[in-house]
């Protein structure tokens, strides 16, 4: 069967409003330029007819499926579908012997394989030596990096592209699209979204087409009329989810981010976690919750424990690798080591107070004797003359200026007792000192 006979499938009124809309060609494709706009992996090889395997990776609603069977019409293949979850050898080796019948009248075969991460290695090896020998294209869907779930062997001899979550703009137009097709979506109808609605639409459903349009459908179903419009609190009353309110843009999202920073700043670990899966659950960006975090880890704890920057930064390189849900645990993680590490904002007012001197002050000369002097004329100027050295000094410390005249003796940096920062408070001290007795 050529699953690409859309004449009825897609005018059905009773197929799901998603199932509808899928769009047929890139034409009508929405999101995704990276891959299939002019410079795109994607449209290249179209243009060109020759598709290898493919991984695509990417958060779920991002057009995975979509794109699989758009190439597979382009190129006027037979597309198989089956799901890792529920297929198992036997439907390979059924898929095999109809992608050798299709060889045999010159016609390629794409077996796309949905949740592909799902297959376990002896189920993936089954089709593996017919994707090497061109007897089927593979095509495979996962949301789990495909470096963890997919053989080395299968994922040597695909390519893998990564879908990202569609954007606000990419879900409105694709609401845009349904309010307006009369063929496929409600365009018999007089609809009218709201700014707030589109909004609402594209956080609540986090990027995801689909659920996107499920929300459209159900706000339809429940209005049943040909004339209406759609605002924010009918959405409200179709998506039972009890953090709706949350607002990525207004006073509660302000509200969230202020408590999660007071929590950690507070040494409250209980109280910083509830927040911030508050904001995780409500659909905050999850790089804003780790961008916020180191931040947090230079202003509030800085040098008491150097290590709470490494961690907020380790706790955002492990998201960017694992996404959703699996990379929420690292942001737990840092924002758990956050609240226990020891505090100090002792670099954060130092940073400050350094700046107000270089806002308020003209830009002070270089003191000569610590300037390089990389020619003979600078030489002769005194650029460098009396620089000590401090390797050559007892403890590698020496007693000279490096402050502007109208700076000197300014203290910008007062260490604190916690932490590490107690240590780096004694060294500093007892330099300080020496430097007043000589």
């Amino acid at each position: 069967m050529d699953l690409f006979d859309t004449s009825e499938t897609t005018k059905n009124e009773k197929q799901p409003l998603a199932h509808r809309m899928r769009p047929r060609d890139l034409n009508e494709f929405v999101g995704q330029e990276h891959i299939v706009g002019e410079s795109g992996y994607l449209k290249s090889l179209l243009s060109k007819g020759v598709i290898p395997s493919l991984i695509f990776w990417g958060p779920p609603g991002s057009g995975k499926t979509t794109l699989a069977i758009i190439i597979a019409n382009y190129i006027k293949a037979d597309f198989i579908s089956i799901s890792a979850v529920s297929s198992g050898v036997k439907d390979i080796k059924a898929v095999v012997e109809r992608a050798v019948m299709n060889l045999k009248n010159n016609r390629k075969t794409i077996l796309f394989v949905d949740e592909i991460h799902r297959f376990n290695k002896s189920q993936q090896d089954a089709f593996l030596p017919y994707v090497e020998d061109g007897t089927i294209i593979l095509i495979g869907a996962t949301t789990e990096n495909p470096s963890f779930e997919v053989i080395s062997a299968l994922l040597s001899r695909s390519k893998v592209i990564t879908l990202k979550a569609l954007t606000d703009e990419d879900i409105k137009k694709i609401i845009d699209a349904v309010v307006s097709d009369s063929e496929r979506g409600l365009g018999k109808k007089k609809i009218h979204v709201t700014e707030e609605a589109y909004l609402l639409i594209s956080r609540l459903s986090n990027g995801d087409a689909r659920s996107a349009l499920n929300i459209i459908e159900m706000i339809d179903a429940l209005k049943a009329k040909d004339e209406y419009e759609v605002t924010a609190d009918d959405i409200k009353q179709v998506v039972e989810r009890k953090t709706f309110l949350y607002d990525k843009s207004g006073e509660e999202h302000y509200n969230l981010i202020s408590a999660l920073h007071k929590s950690l700043r507070d040494s409250d670990p209980d109280a910083a976690l509830y927040w911030m899966t508050r904001m995780l659950d409500s659909g905050e960006d999850a790089l804003y919750i780790a961008r916020r975090m180191v931040r947090f880890a230079s202003e509030d704890i800085g040098n008491a424990d150097p290590g709470a920057l490494r961690m907020a930064l380790s706790a955002k390189e492990a998201f960017d690798f694992l996404g959703h849900p699996e990379g929420e645990l690292a942001l737990a993680q840092a924002c758990l080591y956050l609240a226990c590490a020891p505090k100090s904002n002792a670099a954060y007012t130092a940073f400050g107070a350094a700046q107000e001197d270089v806002h308020n002050f003209r830009d002070e000369p270089v003191p000569l004797h610590i300037r390089n002097a990389p020619t003979k004329l600078m030489k002769e100027l005194g650029y460098g003359r009396d620089y000590k050295y401090a390797h050559d000094y007892e403890d590698n410390f020496v007693d000279q200026e490096h402050m502007p005249d109208r700076l000197k003796g300014r203290v910008y940096y007062r260490p604190t007792e916690n932490g590490l920062e107690a240590k780096i408070k004694e060294r500093l001290d007892k330099w300080r000192r020496q430097r007043k007795e000589k």
